[in-house]
Protein backbone atom coordinates (compact mmCIF):
# COMPACT_ATOMS: atom_id res chain seq x y z
CA UNK A 1 0.00 0.00 0.00
CA UNK A 2 2.77 1.82 0.51
CA UNK A 3 4.47 1.68 -2.28
CA UNK A 4 1.62 2.09 -4.49
CA UNK A 5 0.46 5.29 -2.50
CA UNK A 6 4.16 6.75 -2.92
CA UNK A 7 4.33 5.58 -6.76
CA UNK A 8 7.42 3.06 -6.53
CA UNK A 9 7.64 -0.46 -6.77
CA UNK A 10 7.37 -2.73 -3.51
CA UNK A 11 11.25 -3.46 -3.82
CA UNK A 12 12.22 0.30 -4.10
CA UNK A 13 10.10 0.25 -0.46
CA UNK A 14 11.96 -2.73 0.68
CA UNK A 15 15.05 -1.74 -0.25
CA UNK A 16 15.06 1.24 2.17
CA UNK A 17 13.08 -0.29 5.05
CA UNK A 18 13.84 -3.94 5.72
CA UNK A 19 10.71 -4.26 8.18
CA UNK A 20 7.17 -3.06 8.41
CA UNK A 21 9.03 -1.85 12.24
CA UNK A 22 11.85 0.00 10.53
CA UNK A 23 8.75 1.93 8.69
CA UNK A 24 6.95 2.75 11.43
CA UNK A 25 9.79 3.86 13.38
CA UNK A 26 10.71 6.50 10.60
CA UNK A 27 7.54 7.73 10.55
CA UNK A 28 7.50 8.06 14.53
CA UNK A 29 10.87 10.28 14.06
CA UNK A 30 9.46 12.55 12.09
CA UNK A 31 6.46 13.12 14.06
CA UNK A 32 8.81 13.17 16.84
CA UNK A 33 10.67 15.96 15.31
CA UNK A 34 7.58 18.24 14.86
CA UNK A 35 6.53 17.49 18.68
CA UNK A 36 10.22 18.86 19.69
CA UNK A 37 10.10 21.85 18.29
CA UNK A 38 7.08 22.50 19.67
CA UNK A 39 8.58 21.76 22.98
CA UNK A 40 11.66 23.95 22.18
CA UNK A 41 9.69 26.76 21.37
CA UNK A 42 7.92 26.38 24.61
CA UNK A 43 10.42 26.04 26.77
CA UNK A 44 12.06 29.36 25.10
CA UNK A 45 9.05 31.04 26.52
CA UNK A 46 10.47 33.33 29.71
CA UNK A 47 6.71 33.77 30.79
CA UNK A 48 5.58 30.27 32.36
CA UNK A 49 1.77 31.63 30.87
CA UNK A 50 2.93 32.27 28.19
CA UNK A 51 5.03 28.90 27.41
CA UNK A 52 1.92 27.37 28.42
CA UNK A 53 -0.49 28.59 25.58
CA UNK A 54 2.55 28.31 23.27
CA UNK A 55 2.86 24.94 23.73
CA UNK A 56 -1.00 24.21 23.75
CA UNK A 57 -1.55 25.95 20.99
CA UNK A 58 0.85 24.70 19.06
CA UNK A 59 0.15 20.96 19.81
CA UNK A 60 -3.15 21.15 19.23
CA UNK A 61 -2.31 22.70 15.92
CA UNK A 62 0.05 19.94 15.03
CA UNK A 63 -2.76 17.32 16.43
CA UNK A 64 -5.41 19.17 14.27
CA UNK A 65 -2.47 19.30 10.98
CA UNK A 66 -1.76 15.83 11.58
CA UNK A 67 -5.15 14.04 12.46
CA UNK A 68 -5.06 11.08 9.94
CA UNK A 69 -1.07 10.31 11.42
CA UNK A 70 -1.93 10.48 14.61
CA UNK A 71 -5.06 7.76 13.96
CA UNK A 72 -2.49 5.62 12.39
CA UNK A 73 0.22 6.24 15.12
CA UNK A 74 -2.66 5.53 17.96
CA UNK A 75 -3.70 2.02 16.20
CA UNK A 76 -0.65 0.94 15.49
CA UNK A 77 0.65 -1.79 18.11
CA UNK A 78 4.22 -1.72 16.92
CA UNK A 79 4.45 2.46 16.84
CA UNK A 80 2.45 2.35 20.89
CA UNK A 81 4.94 -0.44 21.88
CA UNK A 82 7.88 1.99 20.50
CA UNK A 83 6.69 4.84 22.02
CA UNK A 84 5.99 3.32 25.28
CA UNK A 85 9.70 1.83 25.16
CA UNK A 86 11.40 4.92 23.44
CA UNK A 87 13.47 6.62 25.72
CA UNK A 88 13.95 9.97 23.97
CA UNK A 89 9.97 9.96 23.27
CA UNK A 90 10.27 9.70 27.18
CA UNK A 91 11.91 12.39 27.60
CA UNK A 92 10.22 14.84 25.51
CA UNK A 93 7.16 14.19 27.24
CA UNK A 94 8.59 14.75 30.17
CA UNK A 95 9.58 17.99 28.97
CA UNK A 96 6.61 18.84 27.63
CA UNK A 97 5.06 18.18 30.77
CA UNK A 98 6.95 19.95 33.02
CA UNK A 99 6.04 23.41 30.42
CA UNK A 100 2.54 22.41 30.63
CA UNK A 101 2.95 21.69 34.96
CA UNK A 102 5.66 23.82 35.86
CA UNK A 103 7.88 22.74 38.72
CA UNK A 104 4.80 21.42 41.27
CA UNK A 105 3.10 18.59 39.61
CA UNK A 106 0.43 18.43 42.08
CA UNK A 107 -2.29 16.04 41.80
CA UNK A 108 -4.63 18.97 40.74
CA UNK A 109 -2.20 20.06 37.84
CA UNK A 110 -1.15 16.04 36.82
CA UNK A 111 -4.71 15.06 36.17
CA UNK A 112 -5.96 17.61 33.93
CA UNK A 113 -2.80 17.67 32.35
CA UNK A 114 -3.16 13.85 31.85
CA UNK A 115 -6.51 14.09 30.58
CA UNK A 116 -5.39 16.75 28.20
CA UNK A 117 -2.69 14.87 26.74
CA UNK A 118 -4.98 11.73 25.80
CA UNK A 119 -7.43 13.87 24.76
CA UNK A 120 -6.33 16.50 22.28
CA UNK A 121 -4.56 13.47 20.11
CA UNK A 122 -7.33 11.47 20.56
CA UNK A 123 -10.24 13.69 19.84
CA UNK A 124 -8.23 15.18 17.00
CA UNK A 125 -8.19 11.44 15.55
CA UNK A 126 -11.53 10.26 16.57
CA UNK A 127 -14.13 9.20 14.07
CA UNK A 128 -16.62 11.87 15.54
CA UNK A 129 -14.23 14.68 14.98
CA UNK A 130 -12.40 13.34 11.38
CA UNK A 131 -15.02 15.65 8.90
CA UNK A 132 -14.95 18.63 11.16
CA UNK A 133 -12.72 21.28 9.08
CA UNK A 134 -9.21 22.09 11.06
CA UNK A 135 -10.58 25.47 12.19
CA UNK A 136 -13.54 24.39 14.06
CA UNK A 137 -11.64 21.27 15.23
CA UNK A 138 -8.96 23.65 16.59
CA UNK A 139 -11.53 25.96 17.87
CA UNK A 140 -13.19 23.11 20.45
CA UNK A 141 -9.92 21.64 21.24
CA UNK A 142 -8.45 25.31 22.65
CA UNK A 143 -11.41 26.48 24.33
CA UNK A 144 -12.14 22.50 25.88
CA UNK A 145 -8.23 22.29 26.82
CA UNK A 146 -7.95 26.17 28.46
CA UNK A 147 -11.59 24.94 30.73
CA UNK A 148 -9.90 22.00 31.46
CA UNK A 149 -6.54 23.78 32.65
CA UNK A 150 -8.22 26.93 34.40
CA UNK A 151 -6.25 28.95 32.04
CA UNK A 152 -7.51 32.70 33.01
CA UNK A 153 -10.04 34.54 30.37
Amino acid sequence: MIADELGVTKAAVYHKFRAKQDIVLAVAEVELARLEKVVDAAEAEECSLQARELLLTRVIDLAVERRHVLNTMQADPIMVRFLAEHEPFQRLTKRLFFVLMGKDATLEKRVPAAMISGAIGGAAAHPLAMRLDDDTLRYHLTHLAHRLLQFPE
